[in-house]
């Protein structure tokens, strides 16, 4: 890619950008939210024309006007949120081959049975159990994103971005991944990786590529940089790794819950949370965090144990009445359920407190702008106005957004389920703050995550979940992350 240019309303998205991918490689694009990477896969894999600069493969100049023409020249995108890639109705082979039924159109004959032996072969190919019969509806997340990689292989792609392919995978799958990426770099595939991880970054890349601004500030051979200079490079100055942990008064308790159990996830769990305490639970994929955050939150409702919020004992059976106790979530699945895409930061910031904006069921569209602008100010959302739809913000300021709709709330628990999976060093910061300020306030916070250096940087208390029950407890400064992975992967304390 050579001299790409693109604006948008008249602003500037990308300026002079050259890129190269080479076959049998694998080069990371990195940047901080903003900087115009997106942008410019969307460019490569069709999504969007350029204004300036040309796209060649082998020396020939291409010309690359929508995803079609993209895919005809081998170019392929696994894009991060993966619900929008699939067709949930449809079946897990129907959505491998989708590419085949698609091409089939108008044909009178499809031989299922043919289909889904090709899908299960793939998925064979890949080590994946997952039946091919089953509904895409029915998946994890994890189980999503390998049918999406499953797609890649089953497609003759030359050069494949994946768009933070690892967020929703445990450790066991993003290494199977990272083993997959070795098979098709020896297989001459170029592969563009996109990712926060800046651990897994140095741990797969060839070549790493920074943007900021719009334009490239960093092309080097992976084993030639570090993590500091590649932060610096994103950010444009130093950034101090420690993360910002702000000093809080930490009183009573606030919430406590006593053999909260539901299902095979949630399997009696005791915890407490103290106004102005973070305490963080970290476990890794599948040991239950979500399912109990769901419990406290009233979106599933728990079948044995007790739940005290502010000296009360509470069950809540749906999210409204979760909020009415004053205990509020900022789900994993943001797009899916902590906004609405299609609808304004405006309206998406003031959903939780209508009550208070108006009189008589009549909102008032001042009073309204008012607490939009105080919000978008106070959390630093990036956003051209309020009137722009979530949908086109960031990962980084759509989450903002989803913690901002409660901020103005009487809530006196918040729970963040993985806050900063695909965000950026930059928004991540943001989000610490925040978080820290809450904190503050007295507010409890709740702060589930698989990743532990965060844990380890922000909790005054971490509890570490496998197989939904709490097995071990740290104060601040006690563990390491190979302490918190140890008990994570169900090791036993006597052999510690």
């Amino acid at each position: 890619m050579s001299g790409i240019g693109k604006s948008f309303a008249g602003v500037t998205a990308l300026k002079n950008v050259d890129f190269e991918l080479r076959g049998g490689e694998v080069h990371a694009l990195l940047g901080a939210n903003g900087a115009g990477k997106s942008t410019l896969m969307k460019i490569l894999s069709g999504a969007y024309e350029g204004d300036e600069g040309t796209l060649t493969i082998d020396g020939e100049t291409l010309l690359v006007r929508s995803p079609a023409d993209a895919k005809k020249f081998g170019i392929h995108c696994v894009y991060q949120e993966v619900d929008t890639s699939l067709v949930q109705h449809l079946s897990v082979a129907e959505n491998i081959m989708l590419d085949r039924l698609a091409a089939s159109e108008g044909s009178a004959w499809i031989s299922w049975g043919k289909l889904n032996e090709e899908a299960a072969r793939v998925l064979g190919r890949l080590g994946l159990r997952i039946e091919v019969h089953r509904s895409v509806s029915e998946l994890t997340l994890a189980e999503k994103q390998l049918v999406l990689i499953a797609r890649l292989f089953a497609q003759e792609a030359k050069f494949v971005i994946l768009d933070e392919p690892t967020a929703p995978l445990s450790i066991e799958e993003a290494e199977r991944l990272f083993g997959l990426m070795d098979g098709l770099k020896a297989a001459g595939i170029g592969i563009v990786f996109i990712s926060h991880r800046l651990p897994e970054v140095f741990r797969v890349s060839d070549r790493i590529t920074v943007m900021r601004d719009g334009g490239v500030v960093m092309n080097e051979p992976a084993e030639a940089t570090n993590a500091a200079a590649v932060i610096r490079a994103m950010l444009g100055k130093s950034f101090e790794e420690e993360y910002p942990k702000l000093p809080a008064v930490i009183g009573d308790p606030l919430l406590e819950t006593k053999g909260l159990a539901a299902g095979r996830r949630v399997r009696g769990v005791d915890l407490s949370v103290r106004s102005g305490e973070i305490v963080a639970v970290v476990g890794l994929v599948g040991a239950g965090k979500t399912e109990l955050s769901r419990l406290l939150f009233g979106a599933d409702v728990a079948e044995r144990g007790t739940i005290t919020l502010g000296g009360k004992n509470i069950i809540p059976r749906s999210p409204a009445e979760g909020v009415e106790a004053g205990i509020v979530l900022v789900p994993e699945e943001r797009r899916k359920e902590g906004i609405l895409v299609r609808e304004s930061v405006l309206h998406n910031l003031s959903l939780p407190i209508l009550r208070t904006l108006g009189r008589f069921g009549v909102i008032s569209g001042a009073k309204e702008k008012r607490h939009a602008a105080d919000t978008i100010a106070r959390l630093g959302i990036k956003t051209q106005s309020a009137e722009t739809a979530v949908a086109f913000l960031s990962g980084g300021n759509q989450q903002k957004v989803a913690i901002g709709k409660w901020t103005s709330t009487d809530a006196k628990v918040f729970m963040f389920d993985e806050p900063t999976k695909g965000v950026d060093v930059g928004a991540k910061r943001d989000i610490f703050r925040i978080i820290g300020e809450l904190a503050q306030q007295g507010k409890g916070i709740l702060y589930l995550t698989c990743e532990f250096a965060e844990a380890l940087g922000l909790a005054d208390r971490i509890l570490v979940l496998c197989d939904g029950e709490i097995v071990r407890s740290f104060d601040r400064g006690e563990a390491t992350q190979e302490d918190l992975l140890y008990y994570a992967s169900a090791g036993k304390e006597e052999l510690a």
